[in-house]
């Protein structure tokens, strides 16, 4: 099978119709100074269905969400945290706009995971493929085998 190659190392809002975080782990998560709310992740790029079972073209990446305001989280059972869905809504003028140019536009954005949910309102994201997509059979890289966790956001040349 030919390896798979995204189209792109830096994936942005604009890219929301195109992508979808169905499955996806997280590792970690973390916010900064400047409102940015960091994502350690395993993105599935590709599904591939084998006989009865999937496999996954995936990458650890970084996932980021700017100038990040009213997060709330509610979690129960498990500590693993798998992305059910993100999905954004109610776009309005930023509550910060002085710090914005001003085409921005804040949206709300709610991340469903299998127990739970986290909610937030952000300016958008940006996606950092950190290294080449591999073939998985589990849907979820070890910890070893992603490097650990990491919040870079230095993308790896895809070429």
């Amino acid at each position: 099978m030919e390896p798979y190659q995204p189209e792109k190392e830096i994936w942005t809002d604009a890219d929301f119709e195109n992508m979808s975080w169905h499955d996806n782990y997280i590792h970690g998560f973390s916010f900064s100074e400047d409102f940015k709310f960091y994502l350690d992740i395993d993105y599935i790029f590709k599904w591939v269905l084998k006989g009865k079972h999937y496999k996954f073209w995936m990458a650890p990446c970084t996932l980021v969400f700017e100038t990040v305001q009213d997060f709330s989280m509610e979690e129960s059972g498990p500590s693993q945290f798998v992305i059910l869905e993100i999905t954004k809504s109610d776009p309005k003028p930023p509550k910060n706009e002085y710090y914005t140019n001003n085409n921005i536009v804040e949206r709300d954005w709610l991340i469903e995971t299998l127990h739970g949910e986290m909610s937030f309102s952000s300016t958008g994201y940006k996606q950092y493929v950190r290294s080449k997509p591999q073939l998985n059979n589990n849907g979820k890289f070890n910890l070893d085998e992603r490097g650990g966790i990491s919040f870079s956001i230095t993308p790896i040349p895809l070429v």
